[in-house]
Parts: structure tokens; C-alpha cells; sequence
């Protein structure tokens, strides 16, 4: 099949809303309700988005060589292999009994990344930040901010009647995938499927800049260890970290491999920078591989990896090269919140982030 090529990326490439000041100070107002309710619970600061965590795990990130040049940019210019620590997580910002069916993401941190820096970002690493899901709850970052509030809302409320509600939305939204409408929205408010993390495929849902190019990532499972995981019915009840049970019991015995895909933008019409829950075909704009992540079997909850990784590190997608900027008005706003989120957890744990070094 022969596709488009791809667009180049501009410094125009974006269209900046006069709103977004006021966008991120109603973000940041909502985490501060998320992160002052979390920290008074438990004693701690945590994360106002994905605060529980799953697995940490670390391992290789090696970039192919013999890339053809759309594909050699950034990170990916020339072939290595880097360190990297993988973190699995659940996305709301308290930490709910797995029964509470939610969408799951990763945030890969790639060490020893050399290049011009985004502004900003420390030390010599490469953060990614994916979901399971080609698309973004809200279109744009005023959206998100609307759906952000109503979910503190729900912060500190009532676990059971959580699980309950999860129960009656995973049912809906079964109902609908039997008749090819599943729904993005109901899966975001408890009624994602509950299913192994490891056989999940991630997406970076926004936009980026590629060097000279535009894309998104995807991190997708290859191997049987993983692949035969797919869609794999976890058992929460009675378990309220079955999922955390479950990957350190298939990690202590598999050698886990993920393609990491990038997604270059070839029709500014049908791949929006702006509106991040428009999806960008595959039969349009197709996923090729540019690097491999390599995870050896291991303890994925080792609790020093735990202390390091999941208390005193960040994930951004600001973390890293200039060449690969987050672009679009979700990533625009996610600079500032993301930020403020990590001073607060450094404020009330008394302890700074802290970047590996190589």
C-alpha cells in the first residue's frame, strides 16, 4: 500500500487558545483537591493522576539501526541501547481496590538520552507517557479541565460504591463491544475491562514532534510471553491489588518484549495536532517500529526499584529532547500540571524528584 508522505513539522504547527492560563490554573485547582484529600488519607503525597502503580520494571530500550531517515530522528537518529524503567498504573489520583475496572497506562523513562533539551527538563532522559487507548477522553484541554473537576469530585468517596458502579458500567460497555460501539467514556469512569497490564497495547493518544516530522507512539506487546496475555480476565475479588499480584507472578517467569512504534503524520485534515480524541488510522498513517523494549524476568513490586522509581521520580512527557515536543493544547497544559503535581509530592514527602543518571 503507499501512503502519503509525511507532513513536516513547522513552528506553526499549533493553535494556541487565549484561555489556556485560566485552563491550567482550573487543572491545577482540581489536583490540588485530589492531592490534599490523597495526602491527608494516607499519610503521603502521591501522584494526582495514576497514582497507583502496578509493576516497576527495568530493562533494555534498544533503537533499531538502518532506520530510513523519516524514521532516524531524535532519539532515534542512531541505533543504541539505554536503560529504562517501565511503571504500569491505574489513572485515577486515589488508590482504589483493583475491583474498580479503570483504564490502565505506562510511563517509560529512557536514560542516557543526549541532545538539546526541552526547557526545563533535567538530567539526560527521555520520558513517555501512554494509556490503553488510541484516543484522549477530551478533545482539547478546556474539555479536560470540565471532566478533570468532576472527577475530584469523586475523590475520597465511597470504595464500595465505586466497585459497584464499576460493575454495572463494565456490563454497558460489554453490551456495547458486542456491537462495535464500546465506549471511551464509560471505560474512563469504570468500565474498562479488567485484564492482565501485560498483554495491553499503550498509546501515546497526543501528538509530538519528531525532529523533523510529526507522530504519536504506540508500545505494543510481541512475543507470546506477552501476546498470549491479551485480554487475559483478572480476579479482583477479595484482592484488592490483583493486578499488582498478577504481574509480579507472570514477571518472575517471563522475559517480556514490546515493539515501540511511531506514527508519522501524513494528512493534516484526518490527524488533528489539536484534538487529541480523534483517532489517526492505521490504514492511513501505520505504526512502524523504531526501538524494542527488553524486560528480563524479575520481582516487578522489588521494593528498592519501588522507593526509587514510584516515590521519587517523575514522569512527564516535558522530560526530554526538544526534538520530541509534546505538541497540541492537552500536551501544552499537561507542562504546567504535571509540574505542580510533582512539587507538591516533593513539598509533603520532604524528598525532591530525582532524574537516574546513565
Amino acid at each position: 500500500m503507499t501512503f502519503s508522505p509525511p507532513l513536516p513539522y513547522s513552528l506553526d504547527i499549533e493553535t494556541l487558545q487565549d484561555d489556556e492560563d485560566e485552563t491550567l490554573a482550573s487543572i491545577n485547582a482540581s489536583f490540588d483537591k485530589i492531592l490534599q484529600t490523597t495526602h491527608e488519607d494516607y499519610g503521603r503525597a502521591v501522584r494526582a493522576v495514576h497514582a497507583k502503580a502496578h509493576a516497576i520494571l527495568e530493562g533494555s530500550f534498544q533503537v533499531a539501526g538502518a532506520l530510513p531517515r523519516e524514521l532516524a530522528q531524535g532519539l532515534f537518529a542512531s541505533p543504541g541501547d539505554y536503560r529504562a524503567y517501565l511503571r504500569i498504573s491505574t489513572n485515577p489520583g486515589d488508590i482504589l481496590d483493583d475491583a474498580v475496572a479503570l483504564p490502565r497506562g505506562v510511563a517509560l523513562k529512557v536514560i542516557g538520552v543526549e541532545g538539546e533539551r526541552l526547557p526545563g527538563a533535567e538530567g539526560r532522559t527521555q520520558d513517555f507517557v501512554m494509556v490503553n487507548g488510541p484516543v484522549f477522553t477530551a478533545p482539547d484541554a478546556r474539555k479536560f479541565a470540565r471532566s478533570l473537576k468532576m472527577l475530584a469530585a469523586t475523590t475520597d468517596r465511597a470504595e464500595s460504591v465505586k466497585v459497584a458502579a464499576s460493575k454495572v458500567l463494565r456490563a454497558v460497555n460489554a453490551a456495547l463491544g458486542t456491537i462495535g460501539l464500546e465506549s471511551t467514556v464509560l471505560a474512563g469512569l469504570g468500565g474498562a475491562p479488567q485484564v492482565d497490564p501485560l498483554g495491553e497495547t499503550y498509546f501515546s493518544v497526543t501528538p509530538f514532534r519528531y525532529g523533523e516530522y510529526v507522530a504519536k507512539f504506540r508500545l505494543r506487546p510481541v512475543g507470546m510471553a506477552l501476546t498470549e496475555l491479551a485480554g487475559k480476565k483478572v480476579m479482583t475479588k477479595g484482592h484488592p491489588n490483583a493486578i499488582r499480584e498478577t504481574v509480579r507472578e507472570d514477571m518472575a517467569g517471563i522475559d517480556a518484549e514490546w515493539a515501540f512504534e511511531v506514527q508519522l503524520r501524513r494528512d493534516a485534515n484526518r490527524q488533528p495536532i489539536e484534538d487529541a480524541s480523534v483517532e489517526w488510522k492505521e490504514d492511513e498513517a501505520p505504526f512502524v517500529e523504531v526501538a524494542r523494549l527488553r524486560v528480563p524476568r524479575q520481582d516487578s513490586w522489588d521494593a528498592d526499584r519501588v522507593r526509587a522509581v514510584d516515590e521519587n521520580m517523575r514522569f512527564s512527557v516535558w522530560t526530554g529532547l526538544a526534538s520530541h515536543r509534546p505538541l497540541g493544547g492537552i500536551n501544552r497544559v499537561r507542562r504546567g500540571a504535571y509540574q505542580h503535581s510533582a512539587d507538591f509530592r516533593a513539598a509533603a514527602n520532604g524528598c525532591p524528584m530525582h532524574e537516574p543518571a546513565n
